[in-house]
């Protein structure tokens, strides 16, 4: 496939293709026309070199490895969203391109969850085996969901200016 490096790699960082659906996902007021049909085919692109790219890595896992069956249901989900036909108005498109953005943002996920990249949950980088990190609870204030993992030791600060607590910040 163009644009691919070694088997397994993606020609491009998860975290970069990740912010940009973030991004998008994010976005308050509807967006210009030629603006989402520029995300519409970067998400394209981006799926297109992540749902081979997580095919392989799976292949190399054995059969009922669970990380692996979650991240080909998601590929699946992918290629589905991938499908829809484009929809009627502004409102439908956007929503239709935000799809395809949670696609990107699952398969990035996936991506580095398989290969073992540890990202950090404050800076959406990618930690790397002798960065200096922090564990770090991340709590919803809806619902008390949370995520757990890691952030860069130089993101802590990052964290507690936007009122989000570090867990070893005085209470």
């Amino acid at each position: 496939m163009p644009g691919r490096t070694e088997c397994g790699e993606l020609p491009f960082t998860t975290g970069t293709a990740r912010a940009a659906a973030a991004w998008f996902l994010d976005q308050p007021l509807l967006l210009r026309h030629e603006t989402v049909k520029g995300f519409d085919k970067d998400f394209r692109q981006r799926l297109g070199q992540l749902i081979p790219t997580i095919r392989e890595v799976t292949a190399r896992l054995p059969e009922h490895d669970v990380p692996a069956q979650v991240a080909l249901a998601a590929i699946h989900q992918a290629r589905r969203r991938l499908d829809e036909v484009k929809a009627v108005g502004l409102q439908g498109e956007v929503e239709r391109v935000k799809r395809l953005a949670r696609s990107v943002v699952a398969l990035c996920d996936h991506y580095d969850s398989l290969t073992g990249v540890t990202v950090c949950l404050a800076c959406d980088q990618p930690i790397s085996g002798n960065a200096a990190w922090l564990p770090y609870d991340q709590i919803s204030p809806s619902a008390g969901t949370g995520r757990s993992g890691r952030i860069h030791t130089g993101c802590a600060h990052t964290l507690r200016h936007t009122g989000t607590r570090h867990p070893s910040a005085p209470a």
